[in-house]
């Protein structure tokens, strides 16, 4: 099976402007494609995972991956996909989520010898001269075509201002720099960057010829999986100290029975021949194929030691054995008032509630316990000497962390 071929069968390919083509320059290692990520915080996300799993399996290929960190678009938002504006962003923000990025990014992609490149699309966009750019670039589009581009029929009904008209613009011109820069021949992205895509794409055909070799694919279901990166009480991050190596195994292995396959497929490394042989299974087959999942996904980010914990802790919690590296939420002096906590503040403290009103909605539900004892009473209370040997509070079935008292 070719490379293509591969992304083809793992569901990663929705829509090409030239499959002919791409498909020869992926099969031979030849594709500098990029793919884009707005620093819109200082960790990427697991929406932000099957581009970065797309990089590392198309390098591994032969071909030349370049990270293109958003630092000059991040200073205006971005619309696409969205019925609002991001919030703007200071520029030391912005150079301080990119420097988090990069250091991420390295655990999927080899950077060293020039086997790939990151660059900040901001060393050229701050310094564009507005009237330069108007010539060179602005006279490439027409309104009405970007008029008819879904990211924009979105914003219609609330009114769109010149400033999201100018993101297709300079995301466009993100692909000429990069083209004329570093010979970048192909971009990837998610379907609801189609539009901004294909304008990348008709602007290097109008600036140097119709022999240039720009290539545009979209990854199926990737602007789906910018909202794997949303839970009920949060983002899931990459970043072992926003979400712990426990709870990012826990997240895959509670994905949805019709999403494990497909999650399997398009986001692990195991080879086709392995998956295909699971796309049968069913019932407690399925709990088997989402560890198999959380396994994979963990080991990739965190390493193979912090996977075999987050494993080993998961089944222990699921047996109601030991919780030995279970996540733990410390409780210091200051969370205590008048000498005890009650169980409100005992949720959100441990982040498994986002507010005290989604806790309390948990505790009326009944679906909260504290040592496997169900906690019916809003007003239950809990002093330091509770809590100090640790014990185990659930919200839910997918929901725990071990809490001790210093």
């Amino acid at each position: 099976m070719t490379v293509y071929d591969e992304l083809v069968a793992r569901g990663l390919i929705a829509q090409v402007t030239n499959e002919e083509e791409i498909r020869k320059m992926v099969n031979e290692g030849k594709a500098v494609f990029y793919i884009g990520f707005d620093p819109t915080a200082d960790s990427l996300h697991v929406g932000h995972f099957m581009a970065l799993c797309l990089m590392k399996r198309l390098q591994m290929a032969g071909n030349k991956p370049i990270a293109l960190i958003g630092g000059g678009t991040a200073m205006i938002g971005d619309p696409s996909g969205r019925t609002d504006m991001r919030q703007m962003m200071t520029k030391e923000t912005i150079d301080h989520n990119v420097e988090c990025f990069k250091k991420q990014m390295s655990r999927f992609i080899d950077f060293s010898e020039g086997k790939a490149l990151m660059v900040n699309n901001a060393d050229w966009l701050l310094d564009l001269n507005y009237v330069e750019l108007l010539r060179e670039v602005g006279s490439c589009f027409s309104v009405n075509n970007m008029l008819r581009a879904e990211c924009y029929k979105q914003r219609m009904e609330k009114g769109l201002s010149f400033l999201e008209f100018n993101y297709m613009i300079m995301q466009s011109y993100d692909f000429l720099e990069l083209y004329r820069k570093y010979g970048c021949n192909m971009q990837f992205g998610g379907n609801d960057q189609w539009s901004n895509m294909l304008g990348g794409t008709e602007l290097i055909r109008r600036k140097l010829g119709k022999d240039a070799h720009a290539m545009t694919i979209t990854l199926l279901l990737n602007s789906e999986g910018k909202k794997m990166g949303k839970t009920q009480s949060g983002a899931v991050w990459l970043d072992p100290n926003k979400t712990s190596p426990f709870d990012f195994y826990q997240y895959w292995r509670n994905v949805g029975d019709a999403d494990v396959m497909k999650c399997i497929r398009m986001l692990t490394f195991l080879p086709l021949e392995e998956i295909d042989a699971m796309a049968d299974w069913e019932g407690s087959q399925l709990n088997k194929a989402k560890e198999i999942l959380a396994y994979e996904l963990t080991k990739l980010v965190h390493g193979e030691e912090e996977a075999k914990k987050a494993q080993a802790a998961a089944k222990a919690l699921f047996a109601q054995g030991a919780a030995a590296d279970m996540p733990e939420c410390v409780l210091t002096a200051e969370d205590f008032t008048d000498g005890s906590i009650d169980i409100l503040g005992l949720l959100v403290k441990a982040e498994l509630a986002a507010t005290r009103s989604e806790a309390r909605r948990n505790v009326t539900q009944g679906g909260v316990t504290l040592d496997g004892e169900k906690v019916t009473d809003i007003k239950a209370s809990y002093t330091p000497d509770d809590l100090k040997g640790g014990a185990v509070l659930k919200r839910g079935k997918k929901k725990f962390k071990k809490i001790i008292a210093e």
